[in-house]
């Protein structure tokens, strides 16, 4: 790449790399992610830092751990004085776009996006505020639901379905309509998909596909509610696990959707690989492949998000350039907070920019060089959302991981020997200085007190201003894409011959 690339950044939602085959899955059929990662850096033990969409989302747009933008959970406001990748790319003579989900709430719906081409999905305002003055086992019932698993199956059309069509629409459209605009800035395109986010329905097409497929079983089998940590029985209630059976038929029935709705998000990916060609504009462009977090699948009895074991909290990170980096596999811990400073890394040829704010993450361009010698390999991860009453944080260095709560007992994990996190290591006097050396990096990280102080204020102040703003005359924060249908095809006239050309408006 001599000159500076264009940069395609694609997005899933609620992904665990654990199924896919670049990081040793079985069953799923994804030939493009297979061709990205193969001709790509993968990175292994790649984490979100908030397993939830909307602070996973804004902590990887700005380099940041949530807590330090006050990204508590889904329905905070991403401040619009919080500088992006975007803003910094827009700077460096880029064209920004974005096609789908980011799950922005507040009145700034582009945050350093030049355009953006969907609206949303969910909700821009305080609507999904957390309450912890709730008693810890209250279900929500506009919250995940058991439904989704019990439901799972073929469905020939879902809110998820329509939306991942119309942001596949419109990327490759615009992809077009940049190649023939004479636009000489290099492009920055984000396209996010909210598959395979629950619910679990798959287009007959796909589910199909896994008709004669064996779906393994799962690696640790659901755990009585007695034996479970204090979390995961917060979780079971949360999500309604008391009001349901789920048997192992319903669990394998909803992995058989995942997988093809996988399939479905993965044929997508492969339309804009194939856009890139048909433009010309493949050699040129630095692709980035991930998700916000990722889904539990029924392990240990859990599902969707919200913890910090492996399946919920880990996720697929592939970056793709082979006219830059030869392709390799990276085993160091990182996080998406080192979105922002490797792409922008990449945009400026090594030079960064002085940054307008501080960062937490580091530019992963010297371990995709298979350098980085001096990489720390520690991730950090919070998570103040439904389902807590106090801070839950995670801290992993190296193969060791800790997970802390001041409301519960520590668990503590060394990966290497135990990767389904089966053992807690944190009651084994053997393991003390392990835990010890973990505690002070969450100590270094956050004041917990403090932060659970803040979280609080920012729910109260929210539910206030919410409730405020549904009363009377409601003024929605939602984003509106409006395109001017006079200017598009021929309505102005002009020079039928002009379609010869292939310029579309």
């Amino acid at each position: 790449m001599a000159k500076r690339p264009n940069i395609l950044f694609i997005m899933v939602d609620q992904l665990a790399p654990q199924v896919l085959s670049a990081y040793g899955g079985t069953g799923v059929r994804t030939p493009h992610l297979d061709r990205l990662a193969g001709d790509g850096v993968v990175f292994e033990n790649a984490y979100c830092n908030f397993p939830l969409c909307a602070p996973a989302r804004f902590s990887m747009l700005s380099g940041r751990l949530p807590s330090r933008i006050g990204a508590f959970d889904n329905a905070v406001e991403f401040p619009a004085s919080t500088p992006t990748i975007h803003h910094y790319l827009r700077i460096a003579g880029y064209r920004t776009c974005l096609a789908g989900k980011m799950h922005f709430v507040g009145p700034d719906q582009l945050h350093g996006y030049e355009e953006r081409v969907t609206t949303d999905v969910y909700p821009a305002d305080f609507l999904w505020s957390p309450d912890w003055s709730l008693d810890d086992e209250s279900w929500l019932e506009w919250y995940h639901s058991m439904h989704a698993v019990l439901d799972a199956g073929p469905h020939r059309r879902s809110v998820n379905i329509a939306y991942d069509d119309e942001v596949e629409f419109e990327a490759v459209r615009w992809l077009h309509e940049h190649a023939d605009s004479g636009d000489e800035r290099p492009f920055a395109l984000t396209v996010s998909f909210i598959s395979p986010h629950d619910p679990y329905l798959a287009p007959p097409r796909w589910w199909e596909q896994y008709r004669d497929i064996e779906i393994d079983p799962l690696r640790v089998p659901d755990i009585p509610l007695e034996e479970r940590d204090p979390h995961s029985r917060r979780h079971w209630f949360l999500t309604g696990r008391h009001q349901v059976d789920i048997g192992e038929a319903d669990i394998l029935r909803m992995r058989r959707a995942y997988f093809a709705v996988t399939s479905y998000v993965d044929a997508k990916v492969g339309r804009l690989l194939a856009t890139l060609d048909e433009i010309g504009m493949a050699e040129d462009t630095f692709i980035v492949f991930t998700s916000d977090h990722g889904d539990s699948l029924g392990e240990r009895g859990l599902f969707f998000k919200m913890s910090f074991f492996e399946w919920s909290v880990r996720v697929p990170f592939i970056m793709h350039a082979p006219l830059a980096f030869a392709p390799r596999r990276v085993s160091a811990n990182v996080s998406h907070v080192d979105l922002l400073p490797t792409l922008l890394d990449v945009a400026y040829d090594g030079a960064l920019p002085e940054l307008a704010a501080p960062i937490d993450g580091r530019s992963l361009a010297p371990l995709a060089s298979g350098s980085g010698d001096d990489w720390p390999d520690l991730v950090c991860a919070e998570y103040t959302a439904e389902g807590v009453r106090a801070p839950l944080v995670m801290v992993r260095k190296g193969p060791c991981k800790l997970i802390s709560c001041p409301t519960d007992p520590p668990l503590l994990f060394d990966l290497d020997a135990d990767p389904d996190e089966r053992e807690n290591l944190a009651v084994h006097p053997a393991h003390a200085g392990m835990r010890a050396e973990l505690e002070a990096a969450v100590d270094r990280t956050w004041d917990l007190q403090a932060l659970d102080t803040a979280v609080r204020r920012s729910q109260s102040a929210r539910r206030l201003v919410g409730a405020a703003l549904d009363t009377g005359r409601r003024t929605p924060w939602d984003f509106q894409p409006l395109r001017d249908a006079s200017e598009l095809y021929f309505r102005e006239g002009g020079d039928i011959q002009a379609s010869y050309s292939g310029t579309v408006r």
